[in-house]
Parts: C-alpha cells; sequence; structure tokens
C-alpha cells in the first residue's frame, strides 16, 4: 500500500475513462475494485465523487487512495528480443500519434484462452503503460493487412471514432471461386451469429430478427482466371465480424482456402491455398492532420493464390471503386 496521490490528466488522454486511465497505470486493479473506490469516494477528480466510466478531461486532478501492492510474478510479461524486432519489422508507418503494421496471416490480434502470440502481446516492443499503442480496429486471425494503432489514448479514441463514423476507406483484395455476375455491385445482406466458440458462424439473417445486424460490401471484379476463380477488391460499408466471407458465400463466390466459410467445390479449388483475404489499403484522417493513406504488400499467403491463378498486383487500378461501374 502506498500513499494518497493526486495526478494531473496528461493532454493525449484527454476524454479517456477513469476505470480505464487508472488500470494503465495499475493493470492489477480489477473493474470490480475500481467500481468500489468510485462509489465510496475514494477516488475522485477534481475534488468530486465521479463514476468509473466517467470521461476525464485534460488537466482535470485525479485523487488516488493507498493501492494495493501487485501480486508478486516471477517474471514481467514483455517480450524478448527477438520477438520486439519481428514486431517493428511489421511497421508501414509509424509517426509520433500513429502506428501502421503489416499484419501477418495467422497472427490473431488479440488473446484469448488459446493464444498467447497475438499483436497485442507484441506491442510491449513500444512500452508499457501510456508508451503502449492502443488498438483501433481488428483484422480475422487469418486475414493479413493493415492496421492501425494509436499511440497515446487521445489518437486512439480519434482512429476509433473515425472507423465508428465509417471515415475509413477500406479496401481489401480477395480471390474468390468462379466469376461474379454482375462483376461489380453491392451486397446488402444483414449478418447474425450463431454457434458458439470455435463454432460460432455468421450467417445471413431475416432483417426483422432482433440480432440481425445490416451489413453492407461494395465490391468490383479486378481480374478473371476462366471460369474458376476472380480476384475481387472489397469495400466494407459495416464492420461486422466475418463480414466479406459471409458475403461472398451468401453470393455463391466463397473466398478460395476460408477454413469456415466454404463448399466442397471451394475446398476443392482452393487447394493447398490459405485464405485469400488482404487489406490491402486503409485511408482515414490522421488524429492530428491530414490524412493516412497506407498500403500492404502481398503477404506470402496471397503471393501463392496470385501465382496460382496468374494474377499481377499491377493489374488493378489505384482505386478500382473510383472506374464507371460494369456489368
Amino acid at each position: 500500500m502506498g500513499d494518497v496521490k493526486t495526478m494531473s490528466v496528461g493532454v493525449g488522454e484527454d476524454g479517456v475513462r477513469l476505470d480505464r486511465w487508472l488500470r494503465r497505470r495499475w493493470p492489477h486493479l480489477g473493474q470490480t475494485q475500481i467500481h468500489k473506490l468510485a462509489r465510496s469516494g475514494q477516488i475522485r477528480v477534481d475534488g468530486g465523487r465521479v463514476k468509473a466510466d466517467t470521461r476525464l478531461t485534460a488537466g482535470a486532478m485525479v485523487r488516488v487512495p493507498p493501492l494495493p501492492d501487485a501480486p508478486p510474478r516471477e517474471e514481467r510479461q514483455g517480450v524478448s528480443p527477438r520477438d520486439a524486432a519481428f514486431a517493428r519489422g511489421l511497421v508501414l508507418y509509424e509517426d509520433e500519434e500513429v502506428l501502421v503494421l503489416n499484419k501477418p496471416a495467422g497472427l490473431a490480434v488479440q488473446g484469448g484462452t488459446k493464444t498467447t502470440h497475438h499483436v497485442d502481446r507484441l506491442l510491449s516492443a513500444w512500452g508499457e503503460g501510456l508508451d503502449r499503442p492502443r488498438l483501433t480496429h481488428r483484422l480475422d486471425r487469418d486475414t493479413s493487412g493493415v492496421l492501425v494503432l494509436g499511440k497515446s489514448p487521445n489518437a486512439a479514441a480519434r482512429l476509433s471514432g473515425a472507423f465508428a463514423k465509417r471515415r475509413a476507406q477500406k479496401t481489401y483484395w480477395a480471390i474468390v471461386e468462379g466469376n461474379p455476375r454482375p462483376v461489380d455491385g453491392t451486397i446488402e445482406l444483414p449478418l447474425m451469429k450463431t454457434g458458439v466458440g470455435d463454432r460460432e458462424l455468421v450467417m445471413p439473417a431475416d432483417p426483422k430478427h432482433p440480432n440481425a445486424q445490416p451489413a453492407v460490401t461494395e465490391f468490383v471484379t479486378v481480374s478473371r482466371a476462366g471460369p474458376r476463380a476472380a480476384w475481387l477488391a472489397l469495400r466494407p460499408h459495416t464492420g461486422r465480424t466475418h463480414q466479406l466471407r459471409a458475403h461472398l458465400l451468401a453470393i455463391g463466390h466463397p473466398i478460395l482456402g476460408d477454413p469456415k466459410y466454404n463448399t466442397a467445390s471451394s475446398i476443392e479449388t482452393s487447394g493447398p491455398l490459405k485464405l485469400q483475404l488482404h487489406a490491402r489499403r486503409l485511408t482515414l484522417p490522421h488524429p492530428g492532420r491530414g490524412l493516412i493513406d497506407v498500403e500492404a504488400p502481398l503477404s506470402p499467403e496471397m503471393k501463392a493464390g496470385f501465382t496460382r491463378f496468374g494474377f499481377d498486383v499491377h493489374e488493378a487500378d489505384d482505386d478500382p471503386f473510383s472506374r464507371p461501374k460494369r456489368r
């Protein structure tokens, strides 16, 4: 146990929740413990009582009571020099507020019961506490490509807000079975989750179902490999879990190499290929100035698909969604 502390909220922490502000400094504090300290008035902001989810403003003074010491740990859960070098090797762009990584296929964004190697853990390469970058959106484990993080609470909040307000323009590349007709268009099909755990799937849903979520995906055919496969550019206008994979399966053109959203025919066409889905480009407002516009080079998994079907990255327009619609 320590002494009572009065600490100032930094400029980069404007808008952050009180409970998150506390846990960045004392990660061992539990949520229930923080709520109890707030309800009892032991934690105060500018002298007044507050709730755990209160948003703080820059310059506010937070009274922190004596807190229990963190339980002893055999070893700090940081990253090895090898993992730190690996993480820094993923950087596509970095400045004082933003970090953009090229996430490899097969690397989860966050951990779970059986997942100990993930992007969130690797962020320790940049430091802990306030120095640790923060996730602002997600990619599926088997999807490669652009992943944007904020390097301060304020930057992360602004970036997350851009995604929430649909001000982020995402372009994915995918290789799918067959040739969609028409060759470009928009899929507007509500989705809902079914199943549990590893067996959870996202399926088309009746719009009137209480669990149905609106989902919209725009697609453009970039190139075709005869009748077997097509290379599509995809632009999700909503951010549902597994949206692109579920939508493409629903229109009869599943993404090749997909272990969950497939058909007997797409499995045969895929052969040894891994998931052919890549977050190619992301454009969104920078939290401080201008725009972020970053592309990720093809992953080894996508290169294998391009080689198999004879596609060339130079076939793609800079923005395939800006060209006149075809039929």
